[in-house]
């Protein structure tokens, strides 16, 4: 699908577009709580795959329970080992497959190509439901779209 550079380019997107919904959720007195749940669900997922793919065996909640303040501090976290991961993909990395456990504790393997674009793809889909949930509580959700950042200069071609 993408080159490893591709794949850092997306991430870079995606660090981006978290960061633009954090800020969205902290200048609210009491961000609603849907929006919260699922952003803790986005990076909670994020990190899911990382251990899966360093195999640390560091047990990480898919439905973590966080406040806004605890999610700003995991994705910190998350979006910097991504991006650390990323720096180090080749090719080789990339095709390789990776064997394990998914939630339901059945044993699965994906490449870890697969396994990078479904990360990616997982926060575009959940963004758009705290999009959603922000604009049911009254709130004007901020654009989070991939053309959005390289409209405003966060994307760069190498």
């Amino acid at each position: 699908m993408f080159a490893a550079e591709g794949f850092r380019q997306l991430f870079t997107y995606d660090r981006w577009a978290n960061a633009e919904i954090l800020q969205s959720l902290r200048v609210l007195e009491e961000p609603p709580t849907r929006a919260v749940k699922l952003l803790a669900h986005l990076i909670g997922a994020q990190q899911v795959w990382m251990e899966r793919l360093l195999g640390s065996g560091v047990p990480v909640k898919v439905w973590p329970e966080w406040t806004a303040a605890e999610c700003h501090q995991q994705f910190e976290k998350s979006a910097s080992a991504w991006e650390r991961y990323l720096a180090e993909a080749t090719p080789e990395t990339l095709a390789t497959s990776i064997s394990y456990l998914n939630s339901k504790g059945e044993r699965w393997e994906s490449t870890v190509e697969d396994i990078v674009t479904q990360v990616a793809m997982h926060g575009i889909y959940h963004r758009g439901q705290i999009a959603a949930a922000l604009r049911s509580a009254g709130v004007t959700p901020p654009l989070t779209d991939y053309i959005e950042a390289s409209r405003r200069g966060y994307l760069t071609r190498k």
